[in-house]
């Protein structure tokens, strides 16, 4: 984290989903979009570190879980600080990954304040477990199922 400015990393096949977290956090964090997980996977193989990664959980080529699995799998600590966005459609193998992984998930649609408030929760957890950026590997508490008020 350079300042109190953090590297976000939105990874959502649609476009529109990345465009509206960069619009949503842009002015306070560093926020990259990209809509391909595997294009994500390299570039932190490549080396670049995020503290927060934003990632739809079903995606055609390469699901969330998938790149999640391959971070864990890798020893990152980036695996701690992804939070899933989920737009509800679940197949068994997902809801199962949500309910035994303690990495928060937000529910598409979700509002400004929630998608604030939950990079700011990830952050504090990391800061706290003494990773203000650097990755001990701590696990992320989850606070799962965070989603749009009413």
């Amino acid at each position: 984290m350079s300042g109190n400015r953090a590297r976000i990393l939105a990874v959502d096949d649609e476009p529109s989903v990345g465009r509206a977290i960069q619009r949503l956090l842009g002015g306070v964090h560093d926020v990259e979009i990209t809509t391909d997980p595997r294009v994500a996977l390299a570039r932190i193989r490549d080396g670049e570190r995020f503290d927060v990664i934003l990632c739809d959980l079903m995606m055609p080529r390469m699901t969330g879980m998938d790149l999640h699995a391959e971070l864990v799998s890798r020893g990152r600590h980036e695996a701690d600080r992804v939070v899933f966005l989920t737009g509800g459609a679940f197949t068994n193998r997902a809801r199962e990954f949500l309910d035994r992984t303690p990495n928060r998930w937000l529910e598409k649609p979700f509002d400004a304040s929630t998608l604030r408030r939950t990079v700011g929760e990830v952050l504090r957890s990391a800061h706290e477990d003494g990773d203000g950026g650097g990755g001990d590997g701590s696990p992320v508490a989850r606070a799962g199922g965070l989603q749009q008020p009413g």
